[in-house]
């Protein structure tokens, strides 16, 4: 109730009707608001629904195969790891146009689809690549990445699509273990051996060949250089070997701190690094500071012709046959550059071709990404230009891979098997 003086000066009560029923109108508007605020989420959330079941039902989403099929490939186009990228990018697409060039297959050819990963840079550029794949309702396998750090930061994107995705140089040891990195396994398979293969070659031929018996070790903190550098020192150790450990950033481009520290009667210094270039600007320092002698020794990483050509220095990388006329086709059509870091790649171009190209055939015309994974599992290739049978364990790993070779740059910057 509220009060006020009448003319005559009576004090007079009268109902709070106004007061009251401005209450009793913001209390409906209030309610009624609510209401419509729960309908709408409800009609959100039912509008939402289908994409996150479009999401989830990637893997099993049917595709017409059509004439036409496509893969992509992850790999660093552009950036300091270009060098490689485009090497396999090249051995991708020359296996895609002897297959397409085939009669036998004119009714099932493959589209190649390229995503710049600028491994080295950010791995947010692979993750973008692989989301941009995931997104491709055509798109039924992947080729690469490149870097085990960038598999490692792109898994979740990969699975999340149902996509297989198979790797021509990624070889850290723990990708394919199950657990260490994130579980991968179904999805992610390699044409190239782990680490676990490459680290005690490499220490074997330290110790055994070069008689080394002092060591300085340099990784460049990312996963794929840590696992490598680990590998080795652990075997050097127990080996008697002395070493001693230091790491670079991929973004370092003055070594004269690190070089400083490395003592002047050390015989190698172990680089397993991802940047050719930044290898050669590490040798070049290296020389002008008078430490010349001590010898580098570089990993699959670096297998770049022309662009880490610090004479005398060693490399490891993995297999290929060069008496394959495959290859020998490949280096005639390179101007006599073989590029061989780019080609496992081309085996990994050809599995996934093969897996979709057999699902595509089981499915009568139609598929699934998860159909081809399965076919990914079921791979195997009798003859390859790597040398040997290709078939994947269940972890993803070759089941027969070749050892690792160990090269020594000559002085015209080619690379010539030592060992």
């Amino acid at each position: 109730m509220r009060q006020s003086n009448d003319r005559d000066g009576r004090l007079t009560s009268y109902p709070k009707e106004s007061e009251e029923g401005n209450m009793k109108k913001v209390m409906v508007a209030a309610v009624f608001a609510v209401a419509l605020a729960i309908l709408a989420a409800n009609a959100l959330g039912s509008a939402k629904a289908p994409a996150r079941a479009s999401a989830s039902s990637l893997a099993t989403a049917s595709v017409t195969c059509g004439k036409l099929r496509t893969i992509g490939m992850a790999a660093p186009i552009t950036g300091p790891a270009s060098d490689i990228g485009n090497q396999q990018v090249r051995w991708a697409k020359f296996f895609v146009k002897r297959w397409n060039a085939s009669k036998a297959n004119r009714n099932q050819k493959i589209k190649l689809v390229t995503g710049d990963t600028q491994l080295g840079v950010d791995t947010a550029f692979a993750v973008k690549v692989a989301q941009s794949f995931k997104s491709n309702s055509k798109l039924l396998a992947v080729v690469g990445p490149a870097g085990s750090q960038e598999v490692v930061a792109s898994t979740t994107a990969y699975k999340a699509g149902g996509l297989g995705f198979v790797s021509g140089s990624a070889s850290r040891t723990s990708l394919t273990d199950g657990h260490t990195d994130g579980n991968r396994r179904g999805y992610f398979y390699r044409t190239v051996p782990s680490d676990a293969a490459q680290g005690p070659t490499v220490a074997n031929y330290m110790t055994k060949t070069l008689k080394w018996k002092r060591v300085y070790i340099i990784d460049d903190q990312e996963t794929y250089s840590q696992g490598l550098a680990d590998g080795v020192q652990k075997i050097l150790n127990a080996k008697g070997v002395t070493t001693k450990r230091d790491s670079i950033s991929q973004k370092d481009s003055d070594f004269s701190a690190a070089i400083a520290k490395i003592p002047s009667n050390y015989q190698g210094i172990y680089i397993p690094w991802q940047l050719a270039p930044q290898a050669q600007a590490f040798g070049q320092q290296l020389q002008a500071a008078g430490k010349g002698h001590i010898k580098l020794f570089g990993s699959d990483g670096l297998f770049a012709p022309g662009v880490w050509k610090i004479a005398g220095s060693y490399d490891s990388a993995f297999p290929y046959n060069p008496t394959d006329p495959v290859v020998k086709a490949y280096v005639k059509a390179h101007g006599g550059n073989g590029e061989f870091f780019g080609l496992p790649s081309y085996v990994a171009a050809q599995v996934d071709t093969l897996a979709v190209t057999k699902a595509c055939k089981a499915g009568h015309g139609k598929t699934t990404r998860a159909a081809v994974r399965k076919q990914i599992a079921k791979t195997n290739i009798a003859t390859t230009i790597l040398g040997f049978r290709v078939g994947f364990k269940s972890s993803g790993e070759m089941k027969l891979p070749a050892a690792y070779g160990i090269y020594q740059i000559q002085k015209n910057g080619s690379f010539k098997r030592i060992g």
